[in-house]
């Protein structure tokens, strides 16, 4: 063992009349270790968050998306059997966009209408987990099950079931404007319909705005047979999204847009992140009071250990000898902190993912515990940015140590 090392180990070990200098030290590392867990665990449960709303997000909303640059699409099949060959797309489905209004005998509310294949594999996998009430299969009825709903079964948010004050099987009546002739005269063409599902996906302006139809329903009642607005593509990895946008784009040239699930929730993810960066920069400042504590702390360890200093210097230690002794002394407190700092976050962690003894407003959040995504590499960062800032501090000490002169030490 070098001896540098040695020495620096021999200063954390408390002599009677080092007692306070020790208890210094231990105070600084409880302060690191603290600064790091609260760290690691508001790291994880905002990642947790952010990983919770782009799931609920990317479920009902498209990964990527197709539209003609002119309008509607008519050859839309031909297109999505062009696009699935593409490597990393898992499936596609041509979807209708329309505004509404729609009502009930409780009340009435305008909408956005997107009508789906209910019976696609891919809607079936997206919108299945979040129905509370009633089937997506209900959208596809036909015949005697779809007697009481002459233009279709609909799929409402639990927010705008409750606005409407309807549930599973209640009529509910749409007015919708239609742009129709050649010079692009504007009417409107009402429906009844029957709810045939209640979906709740956590997210307001979904739950609130957005009800499913067929597709073919509503090709029909907004007079669009044979045409769909766009296409939507599921991918099998997200990280492939920027490869498959590029792909497509290439494969569609000019005649079409594609955009992806980045595009559209650009600002969304930005807020996110610079929430992260925030807290993130709040709790490292709170690491950082700990650490620099550190700088009193050898300070006060180099004031109590004069006279060593000077024999070791006399003894023929270089200066750089006598700063790498406090720069170890610094280091080892500091990486102990942060050792027991993620120990202690990563406890938190699993506790939080277990036990859910903390609620939150499922109203609000879409979910009602704290969601937890602790990752490797967020305790990785965090404990390199931990010992840089025990390092930085224990710079300045080991320097003012290093500059003890030993004809002015021994004489005083």
């Amino acid at each position: 063992m070098h001896y540098e090392l040695q020495i620096a180990l021999r200063y954390l070990r408390a002599r009677r009349r080092d007692a306070f200098i020790s208890i210094t030290t231990v105070f600084t590392a409880v302060g690191v270790m603290l600064g790091v867990a609260a760290l690691v665990i508001v790291l994880a449960v905002m990642g947790g968050f952010e990983a919770s709303l782009r799931q609920r997000i990317l479920s009902l909303t498209p990964q990527v998306e197709i539209q003609g640059s002119a309008g509607a699409i008519s050859d839309y099949a031909a297109i999505q059997a062009r696009a699935e060959r593409i490597a990393g797309i898992a499936g596609s489905d041509p979807f209708i966009v329309g505004q509404a209004m729609v009502s009930s005998a409780g009340g009435i509310s305008g909408v956005i209408v997107r009508g789906v294949e209910p019976r696609n594999a891919m809607v079936t996998a997206q919108l299945r987990r979040y129905m509370v009430q009633g089937s997506l299969d209900r959208l596809a009825a036909s015949g005697p099950a779809a007697a009481n709903a002459p233009d279709g079964t609909v799929a409402l948010g639990s927010t705008l079931g409750e606005k409407l004050k309807v549930k599973v099987g209640d009529p509910v009546s749409i007015v919708a404007p239609i742009t129709a002739g050649t010079d692009g005269e504007l009417t409107t063409r009402s429906g009844h319909l029957v709810v045939g599902a209640i979906f709740e996906s956590g997210i307001a302006f979904v739950d609130s705005d957005l009800v499913f139809m067929g597709l073919d329903k509503a090709q029909k009642f907004f007079g669009r047979e044979g045409r769909v607005d766009g296409i939507e593509l599921r991918l099998r990895n997200l990280d492939q999204t920027a490869m498959v946008t590029a792909q497509l784009r290439a494969m569609l040239g000019r005649n079409y847009r594609v955009s992806n699930w980045m595009e559209f929730n650009q600002a969304a993810a930005a807020g996110f992140e610079m929430l992260k960066r925030v807290y993130s920069i709040v709790l490292l400042m709170l690491i950082g009071v700990a650490a620099f504590n550190l700088v009193a702390t050898l300070i006060m360890v180099v004031m109590e250990k004069r006279k060593d200093i000077a024999v070791l210097i006399a003894m023929g230690a270089t200066p750089a000898d006598v700063r790498r002794i406090f720069v170890i002394k610094g280091m080892i407190v500091g990486a102990a902190g942060t050792a027991a700092g993620l120990g202690m976050g990563a406890i938190g962690c699993f506790v939080l993912a277990r036990y859910h003894f903390i609620h939150i407003q499922k109203q609000i959040y879409g979910i009602s515990t704290l969601p937890v995504d602790a990752r490797p590499l967020t305790f990785a960062i965090v404990a390199i940015a931990s010992l840089l800032l025990c390092w930085v501090a224990a710079v300045y000490p080991a320097r003012q140590a290093a500059r003890e002169m030993p004809v002015e030490v021994f004489r005083s």
